[in-house]
């Protein structure tokens, strides 16, 4: 029960290459600049009418960036494949983050005896295999060396290069793609659901959120990343929800500490973006993400709730139950 070697879990100098051509390689996609703004504009449109469950359009709109940078494309939310890699990463999200999951992660070595619902995580694993598979042998039969058309066709270049390097195997590239689409998917999914979640409690958090945005963005212009800097109030709710996930298992108040006497914005190292011990390589991305999809949300709609909402799990990450979003036109 031991995954292709990838990008979160591992150590020594074939980790560490394979992180570094990753960021270099994502980079130079537009990874945290404008044309990777571009497209998570193009997904932040909101749904309007009955109440939903913000869980698979969160997933979906995540996924799909991700899939533009390591697949070249974006699937519509009702293509048959990709509503089956969503159910395997979500299924396997709620199972990593279960006692069966942290119990598997801890002790590997007995845990890959047992029986139990963990034996699944591989089996699901196994599937997103195939499919990252299917499309490196794709992209083998297209790669054009003058004009790579995305992460795969990169790291298919590097193998050609140089043949003897760590980076030269494709269980690599396989699990270097899953890491890549299974957090791309999750990771900002997840702060959106808890950001969502936290705003429905605190609905004066929200007024104020509504405020800045009118003020600095107005209800007529699409939210872009220069307006971050002219907005510290949502920067500093944005800062916040993103540590929460994988650190906290029920709701608390904004305590917004991170804004000066000024009522300016300042970074506390305090919070760890998606990672504990070393930095999340999409972090940019991921601020990026939160930032237009929250505002493009609030700058056109109120949020409700018909249920209290509580986590489900608690371990890799929280699972909140699903629960109903209703947006309210302002």
């Amino acid at each position: 029960m031991s995954p292709a070697p990838g990008i979160v879990y591992g150590t020594g100098e074939r980790w560490q290459q394979l992180r570094c051509f990753a960021i270099v390689t994502l980079k130079s996609f537009g990874m945290g600049k404008r044309g990777a703004e571009d497209r998570v504009c193009e997904e932040a449109q909101p749904p309007q009418g009955q109440p939903f469950d913000p869980t698979f359009l969160l997933s979906c709109t995540g996924s799909n960036i991700i899939c533009w940078l390591v697949f070249g494309e974006r699937f519509e939310y009702g293509d048959e494949r990709f509503l089956a890699l969503m159910g395997l990463i979500n299924t396997n999200w709620k199972l990593m983050s279960s006692t069966w999951g942290q119990l598997l992660f801890i002790f590997l070595n007995i845990m890959r005896f047992v029986p139990g619902p963990h034996r699944q995580i591989y089996t699901n694993y196994l599937r997103l295999a195939k499919f990252v598979g299917e499309w490196v042998w794709r992209n083998r039969q297209m790669l054009d060396p003058q004009n790579p058309w995305d992460f795969i066709d990169c790291f298919l270049l590097k193998m050609q290069q140089v043949p003897t390097s760590s980076l030269a195997c494709q269980t690599s590239l396989q699990g270097t793609a899953i890491n890549l689409f299974f957090e791309g998917t999750e990771t900002v999914s997840s702060a959106l659901k808890y950001g969502l979640r936290i705003l429905l409690r605190h609905p004066e958090v929200e007024a104020r959120l509504h405020e800045e945005i009118d003020q600095v963005i107005g209800r007529h212009c699409s939210p872009c990343m220069e307006d971050r800097s002219c907005m510290p109030y949502v920067d500093a709710v944005i800062h916040e929800i993103y540590s929460t996930p994988a650190s906290l298992p029920t709701p608390r108040p904004l305590t917004l500490h991170t804004l000066d006497e000024k009522g300016c914005f300042k970074r506390n190292d305090a919070f760890m973006a998606f990672s504990t011990d070393r930095v999340c390589l999409g972090e940019g991305l991921a601020v990026m993400e939160l930032f237009i999809f929250l505002t493009s949300i609030l700058q056109h709609f109120q949020l409700k709730a018909t249920i209290n909402i509580t986590p489900e799990s608690r371990g890799l990450g929280n699972v909140p139950q699903p629960y109903r979003l209703s947006l309210i036109p302002r």
